[in-house]
């Protein structure tokens, strides 16, 4: 489960991403992504233990691609520079709330939650932090929680989202774009001993969150809207 070569082969895709250098390594990038591949199989059925809502069972349900998506892009560079899994019901597609590994030297991190969840998810999600604010609360203000993520990853609105009140006085939890967290890590934490209980302890801290968005998201899913969102 050594990632060493994982981090060497994005470190040297970074320096030089183009097509002609990845397909001359293509063995190199074959056994980098075959590593993450065990790292990831190994946190799976920890995962599954910690939320035994999450179904998948290979890591290629998890595994996202290499390649860019460059159309809309400035930048043309065909590949990402990082190795990112992740870990929810439905595999890493899914529009549920899941766990998140991303590798990538000088830039790694853990995290999970909801990152950029479609528009009739997101107002799901508003409508349950709105219904259950004390709870939702509760979550963000754990010592866990606290300790590893912080505050909602990225940009909010500038004002209300439409259709709650202005003078809510939470509001602010509700201009979220994203309902994600991150926790940053260095390169070595990928090649600690203790690397698998430490992610662990992360994403169980990161399992009410998860809980609390995807009973939102299955209101959506599975029907059981509220009268404000049919």
């Amino acid at each position: 489960m050594d990632v060493q070569n994982s981090i060497n082969f994005l470190d040297a895709l970074r320096k030089n991403n183009n097509r002609e250098w990845f397909q001359a390594n293509k063995p190199f990038y074959d056994s980098a992504r075959a590593d993450v591949e065990q790292l990831v199989a190994v946190l799976i059925p920890v995962v599954r233990e910690i939320d035994p809502e999450v179904d998948v069972v290979s890591p290629k349900e998890c595994l996202f691609r290499i390649f860019r998506d460059v159309r809309f892009s400035k930048d043309k560079s065909p590949y990402k520079t990082n190795f990112g899994a992740f870990i929810a019901r439905g595999g890493r597609k899914s529009p549920y709330a899941g766990y998140y590994l991303h590798i990538e030297p000088g830039a790694s991190f853990v995290g999970g939650g909801a990152y950029m969840p479609e528009s009739r998810y997101l107002k799901a999600i508003r409508y349950e932090i709105f219904e259950n604010i004390d709870e939702y609360k509760a979550i963000l203000e754990s010592e866990g929680f606290g300790k590893y993520y912080g505050g909602m990853f990225g940009e909010k609105l500038k004002t209300a989202p439409k259709g709650f009140p202005k003078d809510f006085p939470d509001i602010d939890l509700l201009k979220n774009k994203h309902y994600a967290v991150t926790h940053r890590v260095t390169d070595d934490f990928w090649f600690s001993a203790s690397l698998v209980d430490d992610v662990a302890e992360m994403f169980s801290v990161l399992y009410g969150l998860n809980r609390f968005l995807n009973n939102a998201i299955d209101k959506v899913l599975v029907g059981r809207s509220n009268h404000e969102l049919e």
